[in-house]
């Protein structure tokens, strides 16, 4: 995996958080690096500048490092994206002193002088960040979005032209461009959340712009809803939430728990937290006191007193727009480590995922719940004895470079 960033006389080391992943996968892309040698070619000078979706921290470590006092405010929904910017900006030895870190709902200041973006697979969250933008800027003020030259295209530039002012785009350069917008001084409103109905769980779900599955069930999540795990569980995590519609359902089902709702998206965490009053899911009275909200990178800052006895688990298998499976190791490795012994965590994924090789090796056990052509559910028991070798020191890293090659043994017949 390459780790220097070398553009336009900026010499870097940056690395996706964490460091010890093992996905092969780069911190900054093509975009980043012409946004940069753009700003140097415009002689840029150090002022307000908010940076948008900057995924692990390119674009604010070279500021910081054409200028390490360049004022900056920097917003992202994801929380493994402001731990890259943290991390790469350590890494480097630039200061993180004095950067406004704000997520996707927070107020935005009305001082910003220049704005960085780069453009987010969801339009929709697009749009919405424009529209925050439109609140504050002040007319004229310069917006440079940075993309892939395939994802920019006339529906693209006419939707910043609706939502926040005028856009254009530059020649191609590394199959990237750099798209100037320049505000228009008019405030937009933000929409309004989408909400739908699940009659047959008797569920309202409300989703924020940047949740998947914005306005229906996705359907790994209604097969996981259709074979639940049976048993008599007081502390369940659904780790990697979304809209929180498995850890709500889990509630119904067993109404004594405890639920932790986990998510790297901020607005997927609001969206459960929205969700869980919304269906008014608190028993006994106790109203805020059976659930918690945790906005991290997966189960890395979990608090050490939580044991749950079932982790419930959708993982994703991309990261941006890179495939990746280095998200669902982690999050199985930790739920391991995290479960009390004898707590299962049950799993979906789709079939040619391969999670039950996953599975298999850090738990050793799997079995096959339930499948159809796509998708199937596994679960897995933590069974811990004297000898624990995942408990402590054992790296994701490790476990990938020891992976056995996949078999489909485990995935029973077809349903």
């Amino acid at each position: 995996m390459t780790t220097q960033f070398s553009v336009a006389d900026i010499e870097l080391e940056l690395a996706r958080y964490p460091k010890d992943q093992e996905s092969n996968l780069q911190a900054w892309d093509a975009a980043d690096e012409h946004l940069i040698k753009h700003l140097k070619e415009t002689e840029q000078v150090s002022v307000t500048t908010a940076i948008l979706n900057d995924n692990f921290g390119a674009l604010t470590t070279c500021l910081r490092s054409m200028d390490p006092a360049w004022p900056l405010m920097v917003e992202t929904d994801a929380k493994t994206s402001q731990l890259g910017i943290q991390q790469n900006l350590a890494t480097n030895k630039l200061p993180s002193e004095a950067i406004e870190w704000l997520n996707s709902r927070d107020d935005l200041p009305s001082k910003i002088e220049l704005v960085l973006m780069k453009l987010p697979k969801n339009l929709t969250y697009f749009a919405h960040q424009l529209n925050r933008l439109s609140q504050v800027l002040p007319v004229n003020t310069q917006v440079l979005i940075s993309a892939k030259a395939k994802s920019i295209n006339k529906s693209v530039l006419e939707l910043i032209s609706k939502h926040l002012g005028s856009a254009s785009a530059s020649l191609t350069w590394k199959k990237t461009r750099v798209i100037t917008c320049v505000s228009d001084g008019k405030v937009r409103s933000l929409p309004n959340e989408v909400q739908w109905s699940v009659p047959k769980l008797n569920l309202e779900i409300r989703n924020l712009s940047n949740v998947f599955a914005a306005n229906k069930l996705d359907i790994g999540a209604e097969i996981m809803l259709e074979n639940m795990p049976k048993g008599n569980f007081k502390s369940i995590i659904d780790l990697g939430c979304g809209n929180g519609i498995l850890g709500l359902h889990a509630k119904q089902l067993f109404p004594e728990a405890y639920i932790h709702f986990v998510d790297d998206s901020e607005m997927a965490i609001e969206s459960a937290k929205q969700n869980w009053q919304l269906n008014k899911l608190d028993t006994d009275g106790l109203v805020g006191q059976q659930a918690t909200f945790g906005w991290d990178d997966c189960l890395t800052h979990l608090d050490d007193g939580v044991r749950p006895d079932l982790i419930l688990c959708n993982p994703p298998f991309h990261q941006g727009e890179a495939i990746t499976d280095h998200i669902a190791w982690q999050m199985f490795l930790q739920s391991w480590r995290s479960l009390k012994n004898g707590g299962i965590l049950h799993v979906v994924g789709n079939r040619h995922l391969a999670y039950h090789v996953k599975l298999q090796r850090i738990f050793k056990n799997c079995t096959t719940v339930a499948s159809n052509g796509k998708f199937v559910i596994l679960q897995a028991q933590k069974i811990s004895k004297k000898a624990e070798p995942f408990e402590t020191h054992t790296t994701e890293a490790e476990m990938v470079a020891s992976e056995p090659h996949p078999q489909s043994s485990l995935y029973g017949a077809k349903k």
